[in-house]
């Protein structure tokens, strides 16, 4: 999501409806120079049809819009969780580990890996090629698997059954441990299905032959009016439906690395400093690579 520069997600919801655009004004044009003709004038459809239709049109429109924002805001609501998460594994890590020589290893190592998850989960739910510090780490690590974020938590258990009995750690702790590591696997299921759920397209196939049924229908019915506020008219609304529906179909997608999706990378890069300044590697947190050219948004 391009948080400042809120031009381009303009420009790409006016590119995403050029093509309609076009052909709603030109059939406005001519429909309307059609009506006010000697052979038009013979035509009247009664403007009482196309408000019906018009309704019918605002009514699946509203629950359109409203299913698709409740799919990006459990989006966001599953990314905010994993913030939180990703902060208290850390800190659980941190706060069960006793104080000797090999403590500030054995956390670095679940801190590197936690922030190497959020930005393999970023990267596969918008279908990319792993990024130059995922793959770095990945090849360091010889890690390889079909689900990465999946195979980056497995390691997370194995890594705390080694550090429990390393430490003797008692297995209240251990569970408290496991109970996040179970949360976000869950936020990545999460995240899997609503990437993986497709919108029905035949209700948006509706949507849109009611749409140019109702363009067609809606200049015939303004026939009394002035040649120009008929133009306006038979352009303006059915364009007010068509971007509300297109408004729709951006937000039911929020992984599609687009103006409109949700800002992961912003989210990760946070996460990744959030920790780096739990364990204390300032310094790290300052050297550390942006992701803002690698990503899209």
């Amino acid at each position: 999501m391009l948080i400042k520069n809120n031009y381009k997600a303009t420009l790409f919801f006016l590119k995403g409806l050029k093509w309609q655009i076009v052909l709603i004004i030109s059939y406005a044009i001519i429909a309307s120079l059609f009506d006010h003709s000697s052979v038009g004038v013979l035509i009247n459809i009664p403007i009482t049809i196309s408000t019906v239709i018009a309704t019918m049109i605002s009514l699946l429109l509203a629950f359109r819009i409203a299913q698709s924002y409740d799919r990006w805001w459990e989006a966001r609501k599953v990314w905010g969780e994993i913030v939180n998460d990703s902060r208290t594994l850390v800190r659980q890590i941190m706060l069960f580990i006793p104080n000797n020589e090999e403590r500030k290893s054995d956390i670095k190592i679940y801190a590197d890996r936690q922030i190497i998850w959020c930005y393999t989960l970023s990267e596969s739910l918008r279908g990319q090629k792993s990024s130059h510090k995922v793959q770095q780490y990945l090849t360091q690590n010889n890690l390889q698997a079909d689900n990465i974020p999946l195979l980056l938590l497995q390691k997370h258990s194995e890594n705390l059954h080694f550090i429990t009995e390393k430490y003797a750690l008692n297995s209240n702790l251990q569970v408290q441990v496991y109970t996040t590591l179970a949360r976000l696997t869950d936020a990545m299921g999460k995240c899997e299905r609503i990437k993986n759920t497709v919108f029905p397209r035949n209700y948006s196939y509706l949507i849109h032959c009611l749409i140019y049924l109702f363009v067609t229908l809606l200049p015939f019915g303004l026939s009394e009016i002035d040649i120009v506020t008929e133009i306006l008219l038979t352009a303006l609304i059915p364009l007010m439906f068509i971007a509300f529906e297109k408004t729709a179909i951006i937000m039911q997608d929020p992984f599609e690395n687009i103006p409109t999706d949700i800002p992961m990378t912003t989210i990760c890069n946070t996460i990744e400093n959030n920790i780096n300044q739990i364990i204390g590697e300032v310094n790290y947190q300052k050297e550390s690579v942006r992701f803002d050219n690698y990503y899209k948004n």
